[in-house]
């Protein structure tokens, strides 16, 4: 792939407008007053409100509909008072704007055009380039967000290179991701072609939001937690380090602040046995799903390294002195680690209530 033409340097932090948010605060390391808490998957499918602003819409169309996913993105910071917008997008939103062919299906997830499984499909796939132009709708969208939001940080997110690849490889969502892991050991040649392009395509759509204004940006892994360490180690890492140089522009340290002064958390999904590695990928904190207490991953990484999360998403629809009881556990955990973003340990299930959000908002904010 041609590299994309470099973005303009700009960044929200050199006005200093959110610099000393909580959250930007806590995923540098430094513990503010108030514990931040902001959910994945806020933005969208448990508020009514997102219904009526997607209807006639398909989920693709309305992350590229800068006005419409401006306005989702800000629906949960007026409703629960959440400490970040996330900016409304998907991961498979850098192949589509690159010429990938491929659509969200409900209930089913991202579908690819085809499965790309041989040399020749990636060579071919590989020639897809993502452009500062194709880009366009992305960075109005940020911009958009951040006039309304002020002093209150949007984070800016991106699918790690490994998950993108596996659905390339896959065609649509896998339960074992079984044709993108034989492919690694099969044809390792032509896996670290179709993993370092992706990493370049979505490093590239993560640095758009930064320089549009995010604050902060999470790199989501969904399907990591499918490899064993040492297949993650060779075959994802490294490109997940390289998807985050177009952010750092160098791999910084997991302790350091990167180049344009923007923190980053990196999140998979049962990756408990990964998280050392993860590290080393250069966000400076961990997102840590529902499977792992926090105090022992905070042990894991040492307590150096801010977490994030993690309130099993189950329990939104336990009665309210259990939730209640887990939440205040899981802040008791956090407090092993230098700082601590609540969140979730996955997404909001879409059947959930919104006034539990808000009363857990509420909640931490009160401890």
């Amino acid at each position: 792939m041609t590299p994309s033409k470099p973005l303009p340097d700009a960044h929200p932090l050199a006005s200093g407008r959110t610099a000393e948010a909580p959250l930007v605060r806590a995923l540098r390391g430094d513990r503010p007053d108030t514990t931040p808490v902001w959910f994945m998957r806020q933005a969208g499918r448990s508020l009514p409100e997102y219904k009526a602003a997607r209807e006639g819409t398909t989920m693709l169309e309305s992350c590229l509909n800068p006005a419409l996913s401006s306005e989702i993105t800000l629906q949960p910071v007026r409703r629960h008072g959440v400490d970040a917008a996330v900016f409304y997008s998907d991961i498979v939103v850098p192949l589509l704007l690159a010429g990938v062919g491929v659509e969200i299906q409900p209930g089913v997830g991202p579908v690819m055009d085809q499965a790309y499984r041989t040399a020749d499909d990636v060579a071919r796939l590989v020639e897809h380039e993502l452009t500062l132009e194709a880009l366009a709708p992305v960075r109005e969208g940020v911009e958009r967000t951040v006039s309304e939001l002020g002093e209150i940080p949007l984070i800016g997110f991106a699918g790690a290179p490994f998950t993108l690849a596996a659905y390339l490889v896959e065609g649509q969502p896998s339960r074992d991701h079984l044709a993108a892991r034989t492919l690694m050991h099969a044809d390792p040649d032509t896996w670290f072609r179709l993993v370092e392009w992706a990493a370049d395509l979505t490093g590239t759509f993560l640095r758009a939001q930064v320089l549009a204004g995010a604050s902060a940006g999470q790199l989501f892994d969904s399907w990591a937690g499918a490899l064993s360490l040492d297949d993650y180690s060779r075959y994802a890492l490294p490109a997940s380090s390289r998807a985050l140089t177009h952010v750092t522009d160098l791999v910084v340290p997991s302790s350091g602040p990167d180049e344009l002064g923007v923190p980053l958390v990196h999140f998979g999904t049962g990756t408990g046995h990964l998280l050392e590695a993860m590290r080393h990928a250069g966000a400076g904190a961990i997102g840590v799903d529902y499977r792992t207490p926090l105090d022992e991953a905070a042990k894991l990484l040492g307590e150096t390294t801010p977490l994030q999360g993690n309130i099993d998403p189950a329990l939104l629809f336990a009665p309210w002195p259990v939730l209640e009881a887990h939440v205040r556990d899981v802040v008791e955990r956090g407090r092993y680690a230098p700082a601590h973003v609540v969140n979730l340990g996955h997404g909001v299930p879409p059947t959930t209530d919104p006034t539990v959000l808000t009363r857990v908002v509420e909640l931490v904010h009160s401890l």
